[in-house]
């Protein structure tokens, strides 16, 4: 039988960035957007729609609201919450790494989407400690920032991936020829996680069976 043909049984759950810290998680039941930014970044939303909003902190270009059309439910916050049939953990960070002193408290959120869990790193700005990593749990898709300046770097990225072990690491909140701001490009997180070369792909799509037996790094473009 064909294994293409199997694994298509099985809802593909699409995963696209959309720029920045920004993505959309869309499922069987229900599409997630993450931190959505205004068009000050660089990038553009498009005619977006979700059902639920994840915002990791409250600076402007992680919270652009107006982006997202709909009446999403806005998740803004740690706590444990269940919003059309998916799970999703808030858990509590710092976006520097003097425990909130220079730029205050960032969420991480993990979300269950059609039983493939990502979890989003939002503006992390310090390495995981043990027990940090225990509440994450079992990641499948890890999307993590590796730009530096108001964020964990490519070192600091590439520590949480062998630490947290996930399927997939997608990366996020780099340089690109659109954003204004200054960051490291994802050239440097390619080096440390032993990447030659990795073509930018529209989207990524997966579900449970298709999860790959060792680690991956995906560049969404």
């Amino acid at each position: 039988m064909n294994h293409l043909l199997t694994c298509d049984k099985l809802v593909l759950m699409e995963i696209t960035w959309l720029g920045y810290s920004c993505f959309r998680l869309k499922g069987k039941q229900t599409a997630i957007v993450t931190d959505p930014f205004p068009p000050t970044i660089g990038y553009s939303l498009g005619k977006l729609t979700a059902d639920i909003v994840s915002i990791s902190h409250l600076h402007p270009g992680h919270s652009y609201l107006q982006g997202v059309s709909g009446e999403p439910k806005v998740l803004s916050g740690p706590g444990e919450y269940e919003i059309n049939n998916v799970p999703i953990l808030g858990l509590t960070t710092y976006h520097d790494g003097e425990h909130g002193a220079q730029r205050g408290k960032n969420t991480i959120y993990i979300y269950e989407i059609d039983e493939v869990v990502i979890c989003h790193l939002g503006d992390l700005g310090h390495v995981l400690a043990v027990e940090q990593v225990q509440k994450l749990g079992s990641v499948d898709v890890l999307l993590v920032p590796v730009g530096g300046v108001s964020t964990i770097d490519a070192t600091q990225a590439a520590e949480i991936v062998r630490h947290v072990e996930p399927k997939i690491v997608i990366p996020m909140h780099y340089k690109t020829l659109v954003v204004k701001r200054e960051l490291a490009t994802v050239d440097r997180f390619l080096k440390e996680m032993g990447v030659k070369e990795a073509v930018p792909v529209p989207k990524l799509t997966v579900n449970k069976n298709s999860l790959p037996l060792t680690l991956q790094v995906v560049v969404l473009g």
